[in-house]
């Protein structure tokens, strides 16, 4: 009898368990959806930091869920969808309005290859999701096949961001506008290898050499975000796939 009466707050408990991730998730859409609104509002930093705390959330979603044992298929889905909004939608929202003024000044052909180029980083994020998920039991699990999408939205923010401390000259900033997203979507659906961090399990005792290193790579971040996040994704580009 008492086994059966706290069967109830068991379910109850793995309920609670379940919505953790999805918090997460949750969080990760808010910021990706706060990115937007910043960008249409022309302040790019906040929106470069919109995506990059989504990053972080996005990050941490996944592993909270495995560790948790607190999986599911809607889970799944969802995090699936808030990835696509967060670094597939609002990045190109993003760079489009970043180079909207600089575009325009050169007359609509020059907006309309803006919102062709941020549209092909769009489509190109949307079919390497789907690849991803038609694929994920099929591939190791070491390896991203093409570019990820998270990877590819931190550089636009970096560059967004930058250019708000730099003051980017306009041919720069067309330059930028027009190459960087197609560029970036064409990668992301390339057969190029690039390693996935997800044997990087966080309840896993490391050496504490290793430990050191976390803080000390928050530190040089911190004396210019924007510049060394761009060198970090950079440095991710091209020399991922060579190693």
């Amino acid at each position: 009898m008492d086994a059966e009466k706290n069967l109830p707050n068991l379910e109850n408990r793995k309920k609670g368990v379940y919505l953790l991730p999805s918090l997460l998730t949750t969080a990760a859409l808010f910021s990706g959806f706060y990115s937007i609104v910043a960008a249409i509002s022309g302040n790019f930093s906040l929106a470069a930091l919109g995506i990059y705390v989504a990053m972080l959330f996005d990050g941490i979603d996944g592993r909270v869920a495995r560790i948790l044992k607190a999986e599911s298929n809607f889970g799944k889905e969802y995090d699936s969808l808030s990835d696509m909004l967060c670094f597939g939608i609002t990045p190109a929202i993003v760079i489009f309005q970043w180079g909207f003024d600089s575009l325009s000044t050169l007359g609509s052909d020059f907006l309309r290859l803006g919102w062709i180029s941020a549209f092909i980083f769009t489509v190109c994020a949307a079919c390497r999701l789907a690849r991803f998920n038609a694929n994920h039991n099929l591939i190791d699990k070491k390896f991203f096949q093409g570019l990820p999408s998270p990877p590819a939205a931190s550089c636009i923010a970096a560059i967004a961001w930058l250019s708000e401390i730099y003051n980017f000259p306009n041919f720069l900033v067309v330059f930028l506008a027009l190459t960087v997203p197609t560029v970036l979507g064409l990668t992301m659906v390339s057969n190029i290898k690039y390693y996935s961090f997800k044997d990087f399990v966080l309840m896993e005792r490391i050496p504490f050499a290793k430990f050191i290193f976390i803080p000390l790579l928050l530190a040089v971040v911190a004396i210019n975000p924007p510049v060394i996040l761009l060198i970090l994704f950079l440095s991710y580009f091209f020399f991922a796939p060579l190693s």
